[in-house]
């Protein structure tokens, strides 16, 4: 991993979890296989790779541990990274499942708002971060991202209030 070859580490993460096939080994296969994915240089056969070991992990993870929600945001965020073909929405739309199955966790409107923000949807990014601080003022991903959205939006007084507190945050 240190390296650079994050496929190849993921490749001994998961025969490391079929050994021991615990939530932590599952997850930090489906982890390294999520950062293959993300790395610009790979190309699109090495991905492809990634993307089925991470969804084929993360689903591994899910069945030890059901009601761990991160673990379904980062299925879902898999499948933002690399759409399936039939369904380029897959991703979009089981993170929408888990802000409905999971109205209480902030961490499904966090990825959603995320999302929104790579598209420039500031004002659906702060409408769903505004959900997750109310969930969670303590979170410095929500937060830290609704001050950046809400500088965006020009909204200053309210931006700098939340800078204040993400800096307090991240201490």
């Amino acid at each position: 991993y240190r390296a650079g070859h994050p496929a190849i580490s993921g490749v001994y993460a998961r025969q490391i979890a079929e050994d021991v096939n615990t939530e932590d080994a599952w997850s930090i296969t489906a982890t390294t296989f999520s950062i293959c994915l993300k790395q610009e240089d790979a190309d699109d056969k090495t991905r492809q790779f990634c993307a089925q070991q991470a969804e084929a992990a993360y689903q591994a993870v899910i069945s030890i541990n059901p009601e761990e929600v991160n673990h379904r945001v980062n299925l879902a965020l898999t499948y933002t990274d690399y759409p399936p073909k039939d369904n380029p929405m897959k991703g979009i739309l089981q993170l929408r499942e888990v802000v409905a199955g999971y109205p209480d966790n902030p961490q499904g409107y966090i990825a959603l708002a995320q999302l929104s923000i790579k598209t420039n949807q500031w004002e659906n990014a702060a409408k769903r971060l505004e959900k997750a601080v109310e969930l969670a003022p303590d979170n410095p991903d929500a937060v830290c991202n609704l001050a950046r959205v809400y500088e965006t939006l020009k909204r200053t007084d309210e931006a700098a209030a939340l800078g204040t507190r993400c800096q307090e945050l991240v201490k």
